[in-house]
């Protein structure tokens, strides 16, 4: 665990496609002060500019992705696998200004921005990190599927996935987080599809912008149609984990604990998101104590962040 708060070292953009509207666009991400936290910059309709901070109080919709404000004006589609970038990497501090209404979707997993943020480097600044602990269990349900935080002493996630596709099947993933763990395990991991559902979704709006250079797809055989096949054998499972990341990224501070989930996904990650933080006695913030003689104390109780989840 890492004491102090980062950002970028300079600015760095990107340009790709929107999945789900197949609309160029391109993001730019600019360092930010500390206790800034990660802010939007969207465009209005009418061409101003409205700041949207990335908290699940600004989740506007979770139909296949995640978005961030408000569909009729300054809205940001598809947030989480860049969200999920900065929780893995431990990017605190950014101002992103995008000029579309979606994420570019790049590859379909997190990799590329791992990628510019790598090239640009990380900058620590002068300001202690704040935590979000987990202090009892939280659980939350729908139908077959739950998730659920619980009490630990580091930042893990145990994600399980049940497909009745046999390409997919039943897969799990469960490992404590951090940086190294993230780019090796996770952070490569590809968005994925039905061929069969292509037109119904055509229709409805999304998957406009997907094919085989940002998706892995399932054919009606249930074979992958990618001719270069899976990056991990449990890709699937490993992109569910990346989502959740992202989607647990919009907590305003990384947490402290272990998150669990069966079948979930981004209503059922913001869901259990919003049930820890409506309950002020589930968690609680914290930051690391004093150094003596080198040694860390332990981690000690602060007030909330200036850009906590309840915080407008």
């Amino acid at each position: 665990m890492h004491d102090l708060q980062t950002t970028l070292k300079a600015r760095v953009s990107l340009s790709g496609t929107g999945v789900h509207s197949g609309q160029p666009v391109s993001i730019h991400f600019i360092p930010a002060d500390p206790d800034t936290g990660v802010i939007f910059n969207l465009a209005e309709n009418d061409g101003t500019t409205r700041e949207v901070r990335a908290l699940v109080s600004e989740v506007g919709a979770t139909d296949l992705c995640t978005a961030l404000g408000d569909r009729g004006g300054a809205y940001a589609a598809t947030v989480e696998h860049l969200m999920a970038a900065l929780s893995g990497l431990g990017i605190d501090n950014l101002i992103v200004e995008l000029d579309g209404k979606e994420v570019p979707i790049l590859d379909g997993s997190a990799a590329t921005f791992v990628d510019a943020f790598d090239q640009v480097g990380l900058e620590t600044q002068p300001v202690k990190r704040r935590y979000i602990r987990v202090l009892k269990p939280v659980r939350i349900e729908n139908g077959a599927s739950w998730a659920e935080f619980r009490p630990y002493t580091g930042t893990r996630f145990e994600v399980e996935i049940d497909f009745e596709n046999p390409a997919i099947g039943r897969q799990a993933y469960a490992a404590d987080m951090d940086a190294e763990t993230f780019r090796r395990d996770i952070a490569r991991a590809r968005t994925f599809g039905f061929m069969k559902d292509v037109e119904r979704l055509w229709a409805a709006g999304f998957a406009l912008g997907a094919s085989l250079d940002n998706s892995v797809v399932i054919g009606d055989d249930s074979k992958i149609i990618n001719a270069e096949g899976l990056r991990y054998s449990n890709e699937f499972v490993r992109h569910k984990t990346l989502d959740a990341m992202g989607d647990l990224a919009l907590a305003g501070a990384r947490f402290l604990g272990c998150f669990r989930s069966y079948r979930g996904g981004h209503r059922l990650n913001a869901m259990a998101l919003q049930r820890l933080l409506s309950d002020r006695t589930a968690f609680e913030f914290v930051e690391a104590g004093r150094r003596e003689r080198g040694r860390r104390v332990d981690l000690v109780a602060v007030n909330a962040p200036v850009y906590a989840p309840w915080v407008l």
